[in-house]
């Protein structure tokens, strides 16, 4: 049973936020919540220990729609990072800004930019397209998620400044429209720069929390050296162009894993 304590481990962690905001909010909904993208992530990763090829895939699936659809579009909720910015502005600790706390806030220090791997709606689509693995060298252009991050921030400033009325509405079809426009700008760039993950590398606003949070995660991919030939394919198959042979946190690409675990796959050696 010890080859399973990672998912068990995700579990007891979002089980413990759930009850914890059940009780402290006195919202049962978050007791669902919680426990179902709990359990989401931990089959995915109980999946893939059971060597089933599409594991993380279900994941993605499971959260991706569930987050989209029902909280998104059914529930009106804006979940992009406008709509962190709203509720917290307004002072509401909601499902906006409780999301981004536990997945892209405070969460990577436990288990890294996973949700970039097994939960986000976005990368779900991207993921379909058919270059999973980089074709061309890394661009040096991710300064462009620092543009992204601020257009977001000054877009809801300038909502309360002219004092829009109407909100909720107005974070809504932001909602709608800023998907929209995600998945043509990352469908484009994938086909542009043959890079399913090109719109994570160099325009997802979100990166900004993630980054620096999870250079400190718990939760990382480390490489026996004594068992390693130096081969070469985790290199080759890794999205996010990560040196996950170098152990250090200052490792080439070091906060971009996205814990998709192909390079553990693909070790010849089980070196990883």
């Amino acid at each position: 049973m010890k080859k399973y304590w990672l998912p068990a481990l995700l579990l007891f962690v979002f089980e413990s936020v759930a009850i914890s905001c059940w009780l402290a909010m006195d919202n049962i909904f978050y007791l669902f919540n919680f426990s179902y993208i709990g359990c989401s992530v931990a089959i995915g990763v109980f999946l893939y220990i059971k060597n089933y090829k599409n594991a993380r895939r279900v994941a993605q699936l499971l959260v991706g729609l569930y987050m989209l659809i029902y909280i998104g579009f059914i529930g009106n909720e804006n979940m992009q990072i406008e709509g962190f910015w709203y509720y917290l502005f307004i002072g509401v600790f909601d499902a906006a800004t409780i999301h981004y706390a536990v997945a892209k806030i405070f969460g990577p220090l436990i288990f890294g930019r996973g949700w970039c791997g097994f939960a986000c709606w976005t990368a779900m689509i991207l993921d379909f397209l058919p270059y999973k693995t980089t074709q061309q060298p890394r661009k040096r252009i991710g300064w462009i998620r620092y543009i992204t991050f601020a257009a977001s921030l000054i877009f809801v400033v300038l909502l309360f400044l002219v004092g829009a009325t109407n909100m909720e509405r107005i974070m809504f079809w932001a909602f709608l429209i800023g998907n929209i426009a995600y998945y043509l700008v990352g469908i484009i760039l994938a086909y542009v720069f043959k890079d399913n993950r090109a719109f994570c590398k160099y325009i997802c606003p979100v990166t900004v929390f993630l980054k620096p949070m999870s250079y400190f995660s718990l939760l990382r991919i480390k490489c026996d050296k004594t068992k390693c030939i130096d081969c070469g394919r985790c290199k080759k198959v890794c999205p996010m162009d990560v040196d996950i042979t170098d152990n250090s946190r200052k490792r080439k690409n070091a906060t971009e894993c996205i814990l998709c675990f192909e390079c553990v796959k693909n070790c010849p050696k089980g070196a990883l």
